[in-house]
Protein backbone atom coordinates (compact mmCIF):
# COMPACT_ATOMS: atom_id res chain seq x y z
CA UNK A 1 0.00 0.00 0.00
CA UNK A 2 1.21 3.28 -0.91
CA UNK A 3 0.59 6.89 -0.03
CA UNK A 4 0.32 10.63 -1.22
CA UNK A 5 3.28 12.89 -0.67
CA UNK A 6 3.31 14.37 2.51
CA UNK A 7 6.48 17.18 2.18
CA UNK A 8 5.19 18.91 5.79
CA UNK A 9 6.92 16.03 7.01
CA UNK A 10 10.26 16.19 5.78
CA UNK A 11 10.42 19.63 5.02
CA UNK A 12 11.72 21.80 7.94
CA UNK A 13 11.73 25.23 5.99
CA UNK A 14 13.61 28.06 7.98
CA UNK A 15 16.62 25.65 9.35
CA UNK A 16 18.55 24.09 6.69
CA UNK A 17 21.13 22.20 8.96
CA UNK A 18 17.37 19.77 9.85
CA UNK A 19 16.50 18.91 6.42
CA UNK A 20 16.19 15.80 5.18
CA UNK A 21 18.53 12.92 6.22
CA UNK A 22 20.69 16.04 7.95
CA UNK A 23 17.88 15.98 10.60
CA UNK A 24 18.86 12.14 11.08
CA UNK A 25 22.69 11.86 10.31
CA UNK A 26 21.85 9.00 9.06
CA UNK A 27 24.99 6.65 8.44
CA UNK A 28 23.27 4.72 5.74
CA UNK A 29 21.71 7.65 3.78
CA UNK A 30 23.59 10.38 4.36
CA UNK A 31 22.49 14.04 3.45
CA UNK A 32 20.29 13.31 0.70
CA UNK A 33 16.41 14.79 0.92
CA UNK A 34 13.95 12.40 1.77
CA UNK A 35 11.87 13.01 -1.36
CA UNK A 36 14.27 10.00 -3.27
CA UNK A 37 11.14 8.14 -3.90
CA UNK A 38 7.45 8.96 -2.13
CA UNK A 39 5.78 5.59 -2.57
CA UNK A 40 6.50 5.24 1.29
CA UNK A 41 5.28 8.37 2.96
CA UNK A 42 2.10 8.84 4.80
CA UNK A 43 -1.02 8.95 3.56
CA UNK A 44 -3.57 10.39 6.91
CA UNK A 45 -7.72 10.38 6.24
CA UNK A 46 -10.27 9.31 8.30
CA UNK A 47 -10.90 6.15 9.29
CA UNK A 48 -14.36 4.47 9.14
CA UNK A 49 -16.13 4.27 13.08
CA UNK A 50 -15.32 -0.12 12.89
CA UNK A 51 -11.54 0.61 12.27
CA UNK A 52 -11.06 3.38 14.68
CA UNK A 53 -12.87 1.10 17.55
CA UNK A 54 -9.79 -1.80 16.69
CA UNK A 55 -7.32 0.25 16.23
CA UNK A 56 -8.34 1.77 20.16
CA UNK A 57 -8.88 -1.85 21.39
CA UNK A 58 -5.36 -3.16 19.44
CA UNK A 59 -3.14 -0.63 18.64
CA UNK A 60 -1.50 -0.50 22.19
CA UNK A 61 -0.67 -4.47 21.60
CA UNK A 62 0.12 -4.90 17.33
CA UNK A 63 1.16 -1.29 16.87
CA UNK A 64 4.66 -0.78 17.75
CA UNK A 65 5.90 2.59 19.31
CA UNK A 66 9.46 3.54 17.98
CA UNK A 67 11.74 6.87 18.71
CA UNK A 68 10.60 8.82 15.87
CA UNK A 69 13.60 11.85 15.88
CA UNK A 70 10.74 14.02 14.00
CA UNK A 71 7.81 13.44 16.00
CA UNK A 72 5.40 11.22 16.86
CA UNK A 73 3.90 12.04 13.75
CA UNK A 74 6.53 11.11 11.66
CA UNK A 75 7.33 7.85 9.54
CA UNK A 76 11.08 8.03 9.32
CA UNK A 77 12.36 6.04 12.63
CA UNK A 78 15.63 6.65 14.65
CA UNK A 79 18.26 4.97 12.59
CA UNK A 80 20.12 4.14 15.25
CA UNK A 81 17.35 2.51 16.82
CA UNK A 82 17.31 -1.44 16.31
CA UNK A 83 14.17 -3.97 16.06
CA UNK A 84 14.74 -7.23 18.10
CA UNK A 85 12.45 -9.64 16.84
CA UNK A 86 12.81 -12.08 19.88
CA UNK A 87 12.27 -9.27 22.33
CA UNK A 88 8.75 -7.95 20.29
CA UNK A 89 7.56 -11.63 19.93
CA UNK A 90 8.62 -13.46 22.85
CA UNK A 91 10.34 -16.13 20.73
CA UNK A 92 12.89 -16.64 18.05
CA UNK A 93 10.91 -17.58 14.77
CA UNK A 94 10.91 -17.22 11.26
CA UNK A 95 10.71 -13.28 10.43
CA UNK A 96 8.24 -12.18 7.27
CA UNK A 97 8.53 -8.83 6.84
CA UNK A 98 5.51 -6.82 4.90
CA UNK A 99 6.54 -3.83 2.91
CA UNK A 100 3.29 -2.05 2.40
CA UNK A 101 0.57 -4.43 4.10
CA UNK A 102 -2.37 -1.87 2.89
CA UNK A 103 -5.66 -2.66 4.83
CA UNK A 104 -3.82 -6.67 5.86
CA UNK A 105 -5.32 -9.16 3.52
CA UNK A 106 -2.02 -11.00 3.34
CA UNK A 107 -1.16 -10.02 6.71
CA UNK A 108 -3.87 -11.65 8.58
CA UNK A 109 -4.74 -14.18 6.38
CA UNK A 110 -0.87 -15.58 6.46
CA UNK A 111 -0.54 -14.78 10.03
CA UNK A 112 -3.63 -17.40 11.04
CA UNK A 113 -2.27 -20.36 8.79
CA UNK A 114 1.54 -19.79 9.79
CA UNK A 115 1.15 -19.39 13.99
CA UNK A 116 4.74 -20.56 13.77
CA UNK A 117 6.03 -17.51 12.16
CA UNK A 118 6.08 -14.11 13.28
CA UNK A 119 4.88 -11.10 11.03
CA UNK A 120 6.22 -7.46 10.79
CA UNK A 121 4.16 -5.28 8.76
CA UNK A 122 5.41 -1.99 7.38
CA UNK A 123 3.01 0.89 6.28
CA UNK A 124 2.33 4.05 6.49
CA UNK A 125 -0.97 4.63 5.64
CA UNK A 126 -3.07 4.63 8.58
CA UNK A 127 -6.73 3.89 8.16
CA UNK A 128 -5.13 0.85 6.08
CA UNK A 129 -3.52 -0.05 9.42
CA UNK A 130 -7.05 0.35 11.11
CA UNK A 131 -8.92 -1.65 8.66
CA UNK A 132 -5.82 -4.80 9.06
CA UNK A 133 -6.76 -4.28 13.23
CA UNK A 134 -10.40 -4.47 12.38
CA UNK A 135 -9.98 -7.87 9.97
CA UNK A 136 -7.42 -9.12 13.03
CA UNK A 137 -10.34 -8.86 15.30
CA UNK A 138 -13.19 -10.16 12.90
CA UNK A 139 -11.22 -13.25 11.94
CA UNK A 140 -9.06 -14.40 15.28
CA UNK A 141 -11.45 -12.52 17.82
CA UNK A 142 -8.16 -10.68 19.63
CA UNK A 143 -4.89 -9.09 18.58
CA UNK A 144 -2.57 -12.06 16.84
CA UNK A 145 0.08 -12.46 19.17
CA UNK A 146 2.81 -12.95 15.69
CA UNK A 147 1.87 -10.06 14.23
CA UNK A 148 3.14 -6.42 14.87
CA UNK A 149 2.74 -3.30 12.51
CA UNK A 150 5.06 -0.26 11.99
CA UNK A 151 4.21 2.77 11.01
CA UNK A 152 6.87 3.44 9.01
CA UNK A 153 8.28 4.85 6.02
CA UNK A 154 9.80 1.12 4.60
CA UNK A 155 12.06 2.52 2.55
CA UNK A 156 14.06 4.32 4.79
CA UNK A 157 13.60 2.00 7.91
CA UNK A 158 14.37 -1.05 6.66
CA UNK A 159 18.22 -0.02 6.16
CA UNK A 160 19.15 0.02 9.74
CA UNK A 161 16.15 -1.09 11.56
CA UNK A 162 16.49 -4.95 11.61
CA UNK A 163 19.91 -7.03 11.63
CA UNK A 164 21.20 -8.39 8.39
CA UNK A 165 20.91 -11.40 7.65
CA UNK A 166 17.73 -12.15 10.42
CA UNK A 167 14.50 -12.07 7.85
CA UNK A 168 13.07 -15.16 6.06
CA UNK A 169 10.57 -13.27 4.30
CA UNK A 170 10.18 -10.38 2.61
CA UNK A 171 6.69 -9.65 0.55
CA UNK A 172 6.05 -6.36 -1.60
CA UNK A 173 2.52 -7.40 -2.93
CA UNK A 174 0.91 -5.02 -5.46
CA UNK A 175 2.88 -2.35 -4.54
CA UNK A 176 1.85 1.83 -5.90
CA UNK A 177 2.76 1.02 -9.31
CA UNK A 178 2.91 5.05 -10.06
CA UNK A 179 1.81 4.60 -13.95
CA UNK A 180 2.65 8.00 -14.77
CA UNK A 181 6.04 7.55 -16.44
CA UNK A 182 7.86 10.84 -14.78
CA UNK A 183 6.56 9.13 -11.39
CA UNK A 184 8.59 5.71 -12.07
CA UNK A 185 10.94 6.83 -10.14
CA UNK A 186 9.05 6.38 -7.09
CA UNK A 187 8.33 2.98 -7.10
CA UNK A 188 10.02 1.50 -4.14
CA UNK A 189 11.44 -1.69 -6.46
CA UNK A 190 14.55 -0.32 -7.43
CA UNK A 191 18.37 -0.94 -7.66
CA UNK A 192 18.65 0.73 -3.68
CA UNK A 193 15.68 -1.01 -2.56
CA UNK A 194 16.91 -4.51 -3.49
CA UNK A 195 20.24 -4.23 -2.06
CA UNK A 196 18.44 -3.15 1.30
CA UNK A 197 16.07 -6.39 1.10
CA UNK A 198 19.50 -8.30 0.10
CA UNK A 199 20.95 -7.10 3.06
CA UNK A 200 18.20 -8.35 5.33
CA UNK A 201 17.50 -11.93 3.85
CA UNK A 202 18.93 -14.68 5.05
CA UNK A 203 20.77 -16.75 3.10
CA UNK A 204 17.86 -19.08 2.30
CA UNK A 205 15.31 -16.48 2.23
CA UNK A 206 13.10 -14.93 -0.42
CA UNK A 207 11.80 -11.85 -1.60
CA UNK A 208 8.18 -11.93 -2.77
CA UNK A 209 6.49 -9.73 -4.89
CA UNK A 210 3.46 -9.22 -7.29
CA UNK A 211 1.85 -6.87 -8.99
CA UNK A 212 -1.00 -6.50 -11.78
CA UNK A 213 0.91 -3.75 -13.90
CA UNK A 214 2.33 -5.12 -16.70
CA UNK A 215 4.98 -2.50 -17.27
CA UNK A 216 5.94 -2.80 -13.68
CA UNK A 217 6.22 -6.39 -13.54
CA UNK A 218 8.55 -5.59 -16.60
CA UNK A 219 10.69 -3.13 -14.49
CA UNK A 220 10.45 -5.29 -11.33
CA UNK A 221 12.10 -8.25 -13.61
CA UNK A 222 14.66 -5.75 -15.36
CA UNK A 223 15.83 -4.18 -12.03
CA UNK A 224 16.06 -7.57 -9.92
CA UNK A 225 17.76 -9.52 -12.73
CA UNK A 226 20.73 -7.32 -13.08
CA UNK A 227 21.38 -7.33 -9.66
CA UNK A 228 24.55 -9.62 -8.44
CA UNK A 229 23.25 -10.52 -5.37
CA UNK A 230 19.84 -11.98 -6.61
CA UNK A 231 18.26 -14.55 -8.38
CA UNK A 232 15.04 -15.23 -9.33
CA UNK A 233 13.70 -18.94 -8.06
CA UNK A 234 10.37 -18.93 -8.84
CA UNK A 235 7.24 -17.22 -11.09
CA UNK A 236 4.45 -19.30 -9.22
CA UNK A 237 2.16 -17.50 -6.84
CA UNK A 238 3.04 -16.45 -3.62
CA UNK A 239 2.24 -20.00 -1.23
CA UNK A 240 0.85 -17.55 1.23
CA UNK A 241 -0.39 -14.85 -0.66
CA UNK A 242 -4.82 -14.96 -0.73
CA UNK A 243 -6.62 -12.78 -3.02
CA UNK A 244 -6.41 -9.07 -2.38
CA UNK A 245 -9.17 -6.81 -3.61
CA UNK A 246 -5.97 -5.54 -5.77
CA UNK A 247 -6.05 -8.74 -7.13
CA UNK A 248 -10.02 -8.59 -7.97
CA UNK A 249 -9.71 -5.00 -9.16
CA UNK A 250 -7.25 -5.53 -11.48
CA UNK A 251 -8.20 -9.08 -13.31
CA UNK A 252 -11.39 -6.80 -13.67
CA UNK A 253 -9.79 -4.48 -15.44
CA UNK A 254 -7.98 -7.04 -17.42
CA UNK A 255 -4.89 -6.62 -16.32
CA UNK A 256 -2.86 -10.13 -15.38
CA UNK A 257 -1.09 -10.98 -11.93
CA UNK A 258 2.58 -11.18 -11.98
CA UNK A 259 4.28 -13.29 -9.21
CA UNK A 260 7.79 -12.98 -8.40
CA UNK A 261 10.31 -14.59 -6.00
CA UNK A 262 13.85 -13.52 -5.64
CA UNK A 263 16.78 -15.60 -3.27
CA UNK A 264 20.01 -14.37 -2.61
CA UNK A 265 22.32 -15.73 -5.37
Amino acid sequence: MSGADHPGEHDLPGNPDLAGHNALGHPAIGPRPLSRTRSFTRRGGRMPRTHQAAWDRLATEVVLDVPRPLGETSTVVDPSYRLDPVDVFGRRAPLVVEVGSGSGDALVAAATARPDWDFLALEVWRPGIGHALAKMEQTAGAPLPNVRVLEADAAVALRTLLAPASVHEVWTFFPDPWPKARHHKRRIVSAEFAGTVLRLLAPDGVWRLATDWGDYADAMREVLDAHEGLRLASTDRAPLRPVTRFERRGLAEGRSITDLAYVPA
